[in-house]
């Protein structure tokens, strides 16, 4: 059977029994210390897309065989997919290896089984699910995913028979002439019957050039022994790509990001610039909302309908109500609140959470601290372990002084106060209810509730110290004609006596 058209998206949500991941490569070309599955693109790692796409497939077991870097690749896993099962990969015998070691470590496994390559973060839920229907529905035991691509250069082609039907996965350098031609391509993505690919993987032959098992070896057999096999075209042949270096990773970064915003856009959100603009493909926005140039949502920043974000704003994790307006601000694991205003030059670090209609404004940073309902931080302050109540305003330049050099400690700050510009609050320390602070004061101790508390030094002017301590200075000579001028005679305001020439 095959489908050499590419197939509809299925109506309902196809299932496997398992999906096989293979994970184990070097990937020398990435010239890294990080495992080639672990390199990031939209928020995700390689292999966390590959996971994700799959992950609507329902499958009772999912194994993902390791090899390189295997630790660290292990250690994420349990993270981001703790029900995963690592199989370790000892050798590196080719793909066609790694699946049997997959199969192995599930051996009364029964069913369709999905194998993927770990390093195609472009794949797609809906190509996936459209690949296992069309499996389903052929009583295939053995389902190819192919591209049709503009250079096939490299890659595994197609070859069918007269019928249309796949017939053999032929690599670039054992094809003929008339092979090289072919421009539909193995995506290195398969479906099979989990009882059939045991059989046909023991029989793998290991005479090539670096003597491994291939996967792609599989197909030939199963045609030449009658069983029914089918090949499925992706819809775009993007969804296919793998990332071998640096340079791929950028690219399918981009590829990626594009998807993002194009589908946020259809969504109803819009997005000034998107070369300029980059979404996570795990961060929401709502609709209405804008995104202005320069604008980078990472990780699980959700944004909500109607907010206005940018330009040049960076949100990870972090959370922005509705008609919240957050502008040229870095800020990671907050929450800002629904109508709040934020920026420019602020920067929220985790456990901020500003309540609805507040406000934190020009080179302000925030960290651990909650912010009531309406309160404003306008200028030039640091608020750090603190909670201001609702309604209050903290005057510019203000510092909330919370490490003693050993531990960090917290300030409160009531409802309806108002701190005067330059103040230092020195935790732990609590101003009450509608209190005032007078602008430079150091407050040190509680404020009750409606007092106004006044912690400065009176002024004290030492005259002439100036000329006497920096002589020769130009501050010294303005401070001099300053005090001449006020020594010097003072002319009768009502002016000379008036002469009157026509007398």
């Amino acid at each position: 059977m095959t489908h050499a058209q590419p197939a509809p998206a299925p109506d309902t949500a196809p299932t496997v029994a398992a999906v096989v991941v293979l994970a184990a490569g070097q990937g020398t070309r990435m010239r890294s210390s990080t495992p080639k599955v672990l390199h990031t693109l939209g928020g995700r790692s390689l292999v966390g897309h590959v996971l994700a796409a799959a992950e609507p497939l329902a499958a009772g077991t999912t194994v993902v065989v390791v090899g390189s870097g295997r630790e660290q690749v292990e250690q994420h896993l349990a993270e981001v997919a703790p029900t995963a099962l690592p199989v370790v990969q000892e050798e590196q015998l080719g793909s066609g290896h790694a699946a049997a070691v997959a199969l192995a470590a599930v051996p009364d496994l029964e069913g369709s089984v999905l194998v993927v390559n770990g390093d195609s973060p472009l794949l797609t839920s809906r190509t996936l699910a459209a690949l296992v229907t069309a499996h389903d529905a052929a009583g295939s035991v053995f389902t190819v995913l192919t591209a049709e691509v503009a250079d096939p250069t490299g890659l595994g082609r197609i070859v069918r028979d007269g019928s249309g039907a796949p017939r053999a996965i032929v690599e670039e350098r054992d094809a003929t002439d008339e092979q090289r031609a072919i421009r539909e391509v193995n995506a290195g993505v398969y479906v099979a019957n989990a009882g059939t690919l045991r059989r046909v993987l023991s029989g793998l032959a290991t005479d090539n050039a670096q003597g491994e098992q291939y996967l792609t070896d599989a197909l030939a057999p199963l045609v030449a022994g009658g069983a029914p096999t089918a090949a499925v075209r992706a819809d775009d042949p993007d969804d296919v790509l793998g990332c071998n270096d640096r340079v791929e990773l950028a690219a399918r970064r981009r590829t990626l990001n594009d998807r993002v915003l194009d589908g946020l856009m259809r969504s109803g959100v819009t997005v000034v610039d998107p070369l300029t603009t980059w979404v996570d493909a795990t961060v929401t926005v709502g609709r209405d909302a804008v995104l202005e140039p320069g604008t980078h949502l990472r990780g699980g920043t959700a944004v909500g309908d109607g907010a206005h974000v940018g330009p040049d704003t960076s949100l990870t994790d972090t959370q922005v109500g509705e008609r919240a307006t957050v502008v040229r601000t870095h800020a990671v694991g907050a929450r800002i609140g629904d109508d709040v205003q934020v920026g420019p030059f602020a920067y929220l670090r985790p456990g901020t959470d500003l309540g609805a209609g507040a406000k934190v404004g020009t080179f302000v940073e925030t960290k651990n601290a909650q912010v009531g309902e309406g309160s404003k931080i306008p200028h030039l302050s640091y608020v750090g372990d603190a909670t201001i109540g609702r309604g209050t305003n903290i005057g510019a330049a203000t510092v909330f002084v919370n490490y003693d050099g050993v531990a960090k400690h917290h300030t409160t700050i009531g409802d309806h106060a108002r701190t005067g510009a330059d103040n230092m609050f020195v935790a732990p320390v609590t101003v009450g209810d509608g209190a005032y602070t007078a602008a430079g004061s150091v407050i040190t101790s509680d404020v009750p509730p409606g007092a106004m508390a006044v912690a400065r030094a009176p002024q004290r002017n030492v005259a002439g110290w100036v000329r006497r301590r920096r002589s020769g200075t130009p501050a010294a000579e303005a401070a001099a004609a300053a005090e001449s001028r006020a020594e010097a005679p003072r002319e009768d305001p009502s002016g000379p006596s008036r002469v009157d020439h026509d007398s």
